[in-house]
């Protein structure tokens, strides 16, 4: 976080030709109010020494004994080795010799009064997966962030817990909108209420997602970190990024449902299913976290809002792309899921499904990606931070949070060829494993199937198109699937399903145009 904040500072400095003292007024300004919490710390930075060696002598960096000195950038000109870095702290000026205490509030954000409610609230999502505002506690929110409805479908009535999105309409709807789908009351012609008359026999059916930050949509904007286009409309989705997670479930590719305003556009299987079948309107939940893997995912199913007596059926996509692979560990192939162990996590979670989907319900199984792609396409290229000076490759980041033991995935962002190869070969396995699930299991509310997570064809989509691999990949993190792998992904899974498993999908239905006409004659109800 420090070298994070003291680049940016610095390099802000260098393109403004200004003090650092300039800078950090500069960011500051561009920052919404309560989160300038790194505002004091211009004091403590000269822009002839690099961030690492100021986040060391600041001592918000340290070297536990017998691990390496981890850095960034390269170490000062004196000597092209670690110990140039060390001549660099050891000759730190004394103004830079300043405890930690000092800093307490950097490193620990929630200590700040103006934070300490926000973090109280994420701490709770956090803990529970749930919408933070919710005062019917159906799991369904008029509320964006926070679990909110940028995560579920949008609730129309938080005062009532019988009304919620997904549910088989109340007496049809004659009087009021039980379902949130936006269809209720009565043709004033023949007396037949709208949802009898568009949505009977219709097939409806909701789509689920339980996933990890990739379906979630985790993306820190590169405009955060690139002074270049840096500017107070830069900072203005931070709040509410941050009270997402850092994910961004609204553009995502199971669950997206607005346009993108972080690059590419949103397609979403949800969106498909709502233009196929008017009446799905809403029908959503992005059960997802970031470090979601088939372990972790036994709890957060828990948070799933199905009635299996009052509620539509559902398309549930199971995607955790590679948490069961990925880790920070220095010993990461020991700390990898291993088959049996998915085998079990996998089936415990499918038989919980099977306790709570209403019968009809479909199960996606979808296969782990192979992540040598990243290293392939990203590590000699310059990260956001590294654009102004040319000073920080993929390469160096990767290196720089493995050596933290913060890593992403230590198996894949190395420049181990035979570590790379071994991670995707335990993918593969796992892989199959929810192949051979799919194939074998039989359960009695859902129909399950599998299907490769599709990042080949995703990249030869986007090439026809006159696209980059490394476009693919979200710039900041170096790891997860950009908005336009997304978008693409939703295009491919799609066809997939349509041509292959069209019961999954449902039917058209041919009212769509009928309800859409309603809706702009009612003013958009």
């Amino acid at each position: 976080g420090c070298v994070l904040v003291v680049s940016v500072i610095e390099q802000l400095a260098q393109w403004h030709n200004s003090t650092v003292k300039a800078a950090m007024e500069r960011l500051c300004d561009y920052i919404p109010g309560k989160y300038q919490i790194m505002c004091h710390m211009s004091c403590c930075i000269d822009r002839e020494m690099n961030a690492d060696v100021v986040c060391h002598s600041l001592r918000l960096c340290k070297q536990d004994p017998g691990q390496p000195l981890c850095h960034l950038y390269s170490p000062p000109k004196r000597e092209k080795h670690s110990s140039g870095l060390f001549h660099a702290l050891a000759h730190a000026r004394p103004k830079h010799q300043i405890g930690s205490k000092s800093f307490m509030g950097f490193s620990s954000v929630c200590a700040f009064p103006l934070l300490a409610n926000l973090c109280e609230k994420i701490k709770y999502i956090l803990r529970n997966k749930l919408p933070f505002e919710d005062f019917d506690g159906d799991k369904f929110s008029t509320f964006p962030t926070l679990r909110g409805y940028h995560w579920r479908g949008r609730d129309c009535d938080d005062k009532n817990t019988t009304v919620y999105p997904g549910r088989r309409p109340d007496n049809w709807d004659a009087r009021s909108d039980s379902n949130c789908n936006g269809i209720w009351g009565v043709d004033p012609k023949d007396g037949i209420p709208y949802e009898e008359k568009f949505c009977k026999g219709a097939d409806s059916k909701g789509v689920v997602l339980l996933g990890d930050s990739a379906g979630a949509h985790f993306h820190i904007p590169p405009e955060w970190m690139t002074v270049t286009q840096m500017s107070a409309k830069s900072f203005a989705n931070l709040p509410m990024a941050f009270s997402d997670e850092l994910d961004w479930p609204q553009f995502s590719e199971i669950t997206g449902f607005l346009n993108s305003t972080i690059g590419g556009w949103t397609d979403s299987l949800y969106l498909r299913l709502r233009k196929r079948n008017r009446c799905n309107h809403r029908d959503l939940q992005n059960i997802s976290q970031n470090g979601g893997s088939s372990g972790n995912l036994l709890s957060l199913i828990k948070s799933l809002a199905r009635n299996q007596l009052l509620d539509n059926p559902a398309i549930v996509i199971y995607a955790t792309i590679g948490n069961d692979v990925c880790n920070g560990e220095r010993d990461t192939l020991a700390h990898m899921t291993t088959p049996k162990e998915m085998l079990s996590n996998v089936v415990q979670a499918l038989r919980y499904l099977d306790s709570h989907l209403p019968n009809g319900s479909h199960v996606i199984l979808t296969g782990l990606v192979d992540g040598r792609f990243l290293w392939d396409n990203l590590h000699d290229r310059y990260h956001p931070l590294g654009q102004l000076n040319k000073d920080v490759t993929y390469s160096q980041l990767y290196s720089f949070l493995d050596c933290l033991q913060v890593s992403p995935c230590s198996g894949w962002l190395t420049p181990n060829e035979t570590l790379r190869n071994l991670t995707s070969e335990r993918a593969l396995q796992l892989s199959n494993v929810l192949k051979e699930i799919a194939r074998s299991e039989k359960f009695a509310n859902f129909d399950t199937f599998y299907m490769d997570f599709p990042l080949r064809q995703t990249a030869e989509e986007w090439r026809k198109m006159g696209g980059e691999p490394w476009q693919l990949i979200e710039p900041v993190d170096g790891f997860h699937p950009s908005q336009i792998a997304a978008a693409l992904g939703t295009g491919i899974t799609w066809q997939k399903a349509l041509h292959e498993w069209p019961q999954v999908l449902g039917k058209e239905n041919p009212f769509n145009d009928q309800i859409e006409a309603i809706f702009k004659d009612q003013g958009g109800h």
